[in-house]
């Protein structure tokens, strides 16, 4: 009895605890070994790749503490995994959408496409790559929804983390305003904001567009894709500031109302 009990009881017990070890220890093995080997390659990208491996090693680890725990019960697994071959044949064939997810995944991991991280747009939804798998792909929306796309599915991707992006913002006077005034403020603010938010570029292009009650400005701004929306409202913030400070007028939509009169 007490033989049964070390066997089948005993030693399932020793090998899950043994596979919940190596699983852990192998996951801290390979991002040593990307830390070493990997120094100065993109980061997001390197995440992704031991993220990936990690996964693939844990399966496996798994794969093997079930057929060892089986061998422990009596069972034959070398006629079992025999069989898994007849049986992986058929499953293959009605299994295509989940290999394709599969294949589709290892050449997006590889070829460097997105990584954790990144923002993207993939089929026309919008967000940041959060750790996934070889199957999906999930992406999460700057407003916290999460969407998660088949591999398979993945057709067109914009990723806006591979360089930098150019932030274009708009900014109108009035008609009365001193023009050369306000292109040498703006162009003072862009020196000024430069240095204070440490940008990589920042110029005023001058006058844009004319509208029916403003002279529009453009200042384009070069920076990551994630910081321009912060840069955004602290640009904007800093040009109300500098205008007041300088008597230039943001103009605004106004109303006319006539008496009916002739003038």
């Amino acid at each position: 009895m007490s033989k049964i009990l070390r066997k089948e009881i005993i030693a399932p017990v020793v090998i899950i605890f043994l596979c919940m070890f190596l699983c852990i220890i192998s996951k801290k093995i390979i991002k040593k070994i990307f830390n070493l080997k990997i120094t100065g390659k993109n980061d997001k990208r390197k995440q992704t790749i031991v993220n990936l491996i990690s996964n693939l090693v844990k399966f496996i680890i798994v794969l093997i503490s079930i057929f060892t725990v089986l061998e422990v019960y009596g069972i034959d697994t070398k006629s079992l995994v025999a069989s898994f071959g007849v049986v992986g044949l058929v499953a293959g064939l009605s299994l295509q959408d989940v290999l394709k997810d599969f294949i589709v995944g290892a050449s997006i991991v590889f070829e460097g496409q997105f990584s954790i991280g990144d923002w993207v747009s993939i089929n026309g939804f919008k967000g940041e790559i959060i750790p996934s798998n070889l199957r999906t792909t999930k992406i999460k929306a700057n407003t916290g929804e999460i969407k998660m796309i088949s591999n398979r599915n993945i057709v067109e991707v914009t990723n806006y983390s591979l360089g930098d992006t150019n932030l274009f913002i708009d900014v109108g006077v009035a008609y009365e305003s001193d023009i050369k005034k306000v292109k040498e403020v703006l162009d003072n603010l862009c020196e000024k904001l430069k240095k204070q938010y440490k940008i990589k570029n920042i110029c005023c292009l001058g006058v844009q567009e004319l509208q029916n009650s403003s002279i529009n400005f453009r200042l384009v701004v070069q920076s990551g894709y994630v910081e321009q929306f912060d840069l955004d409202r602290k640009i904007k913030e800093q040009i109300v500031l500098e205008f007041n400070k300088n008597n230039i007028t943001i103009p605004y939509d106004q109303v006319v109302v006539h008496d009916g009169k002739r003038v």
